[in-house]
């Protein structure tokens, strides 16, 4: 419940400052989303999960790989060396949601007219 929690208020920052974030419960759920999704536009970063990446590694290199190779974050424990893989960064827990929202803007910076909330009906 709380990963549903941590998951939530990050894609609410995100939303926030101009991205238009979705988000999946673990690498298997992950694997629905496309290049480019229909209305939304092509995926553009990629933040995994320590665990979720140590566990499935091969199944996350091969969705970004289908996702034409996003920008990929990593979020890290900060008593463990990160599982081999395609990490554009590793950030290490603790860290905050601005960190997190801060990643994504520096490996996916956005036009200053599209910084502004995004709304999407039906989510």
């Amino acid at each position: 419940m709380a990963d549903q929690w941590e998951r939530s208020l990050t894609r609410a920052a995100l939303r926030e400052v101009g991205y238009d974030a979705v988000g999946a419960r673990d690498v298997s759920e992950a694997r629905r989303y496309r290049a480019v999704e229909p209305g939304r536009g092509a995926v553009g970063v990629v933040v995994a999960d320590h665990d979720a990446a140590a566990k499935n590694a091969e199944m996350l290199n091969d969705i970004v790989a289908m996702l034409r190779g996003p920008p990929v974050i990593l979020v890290a424990r900060v008593t463990q060396n990160p599982p081999p893989g395609a990490w554009t960064r590793v950030i290490r827990r603790p860290l905050s949601v601005a960190d997190l929202v801060g990643a994504v803007q520096s490996a996916l910076p956005l036009p200053e007219e599209s910084r502004r909330p995004v709304d999407v009906e039906g989510e």
